[in-house]
């Protein structure tokens, strides 16, 4: 019984960590702080949410797809997410690894 609450525990940081992503990438486009900056992580080597879009939008990256997402082994609040992200409009040849983390009850993306 235990294993299959923290199965379903883990599934339900997957959906809401690749929801974050996929909301993420798909508000980029406009680069609105107000909707993107409560969707980045803060702290440590986080930088503000106009220099995170800036550079983003100036690659032009979007997201094509996600690969897979696993909880974080080393932080039970933490998601991997490996992303298909496009480059320009090419597709990256290797995923990209995201770190979505839970703050103050909220998934963030941390570039």
């Amino acid at each position: 019984m235990l294993a299959a609450l923290g199965c379903s525990s883990d599934a339900s940081k997957t959906r809401a960590a690749e929801a974050v992503v996929r909301h993420f990438f798909s508000a980029l486009p406009e680069g609105d702080c107000e909707v993107l900056a409560p969707l980045l992580a803060t702290g440590g080597s986080a930088r503000p949410c106009v220099e995170t879009v800036r550079e983003l939008r100036g690659h032009g990256l979007t997201l094509v797809g996600i690969v897979e997402s696993t909880v974080d082994g080393r932080d039970a609040e933490a998601v991997l997410v490996r992303a298909r992200v496009a480059h320009g409009g090419r597709e990256r040849p290797a995923p990209w690894l995201l770190r979505v983390e839970r703050q103050d009850g909220d998934w963030r993306v941390r570039f």
